[in-house]
């Protein structure tokens, strides 16, 4: 093995596990953007707050703060029952509360002698927005906070960038991303001249992943050009839950069918097929004439439960009764996500899993 392949997460034995496998902890950023919620911030915190609550009986949270919204998060958690002894804030300065995308992102080794790392990916705001700058220090602080190793993630003299909402891994070796969001070469691109090649013999590297599918488009509304986690999500090691929509006229049928597709040719690392379980979309959600990215694909496994966003939407129950029968081992909870998603996120993408060891 040459001696820069030693220094990598991989050579060095860590791996990203999948999201059902323990966790430690789960971190969000606790909301105070105005601007992620035009109009809408009021109700977001008590949003929140079920999300902890439905959290903190199987891990703790930690959550990104500064003194006054400390202060608020402290008040509200107590007023809707959490337990603030599992509990934990962090004051780091962030500018935005989407932590799956800029928060740290944990691989583990599991050979002696075991150890949970952060490997440093950049975070640049989706290659879109200005205020990305606190955030991309958040693993940084972090690691330093908890007194783990961080991993700097580079290519040539570049760093690499990445949000954790564009990958999903089965912890086994395979890794599902779609190409709309890490080979678009002209819209929100991260990597400028990076190919196909070099971005899978990253992904590799610093994931200890060995098989990489790529689909085809996200979903309609959301603005982070094709993440993967408002699509398909694994939800075990050999199967995935892949959203389907069923009316012909709406933006999302043709691409989703596609993903389809593609995926029925696709094999997991040990060549086996992958189980591809139907999720349905909900009705199309609109605000102020916007296309909100609306998908139940965006839940949460905790391990006390499995967090699902629902709309208001005669699909929530059949989704729900879906997921509740891939995942048997911890109850299936609905979070109210109407609100929410007028942020252009819902429950994934504000939560990201820290594995125990």
């Amino acid at each position: 093995m040459k001696a820069d392949q030693q220094t990598t997460p991989a050579g060095l034995g860590f791996h990203m596990p999948a999201e059902w496998e323990p966790h430690e902890a789960t971190w969000i950023g606790w909301p105070f953007h105005r601007s992620d919620w035009p109009g809408k911030i009021a109700p977001i915190p008590w949003v929140y707050g079920e999300i902890v609550r439905k959290i903190v009986p199987g891990e703790i949270v930690r959550i990104i703060v500064n003194e006054r919204t400390e202060r608020q998060a402290r008040r509200l958690l107590g007023r809707v029952g959490a337990d603030l002894s599992r509990v934990e804030f962090f004051h780091f300065p962030f500018d935005r509360g989407w932590t799956r995308d800029s928060g740290p992102l944990f691989v583990r080794r599991d050979a002696p002698p075991k150890e949970v790392a952060i490997a440093r990916f950049r975070f640049n705001a989706w290659a879109k927005y200005p205020d990305w700058k606190r955030d991309a220090r958040v693993p940084l602080l972090a690691a330093r906070k908890l007194r783990l190793r961080l991993l700097p993630v580079r290519i040539g003299e570049k760093d690499f960038v990445l949000e954790g909402g564009s990958i999903e891994v089965n912890g086994a070796g395979t890794l599902v991303t779609t190409e709309e969001c890490l080979l678009d070469p002209k819209v929100q691109v991260r990597n400028p001249g990076l190919g196909k090649e070099k971005i899978e013999g990253t992904l590799k590297a610093n994931l200890g992943v060995e098989n990489i599918l790529w689909l085809g488009k996200g979903i309609a509304g959301d603005d982070t050009h094709g993440h993967i986690d408002d699509v398909c999500r694994f939800v075990n090691r050999r199967t995935v839950v892949l959203c389907q929509e069923t009316n012909p006229r709406d933006a999302n049928y043709q691409l989703l069918q596609e993903n389809r597709e593609r995926l029925e040719g696709m094999r997991l690392e040990d060549g086996s097929r992958i189980e591809a379980v139907p999720l349905p979309m909900p009705a199309p959600l609109y605000l102020d004439s916007q296309r909100l990215p609306a998908s139940y694909a965006n839940f949460y496994i905790a391990n006390a439960a499995v967090l699902v966003p629902t709309f208001n939407d005669a699909q929530d129950r059949v989704a729900m009764g879906i997921l509740a029968e891939l995942f048997p081992d911890r109850p299936v909870v609905g979070i109210h996500a109407v609100d929410l998603v007028w942020g252009l996120g819902t429950i994934h993408c504000l939560t990201q899993q820290q594995p125990a060891l």
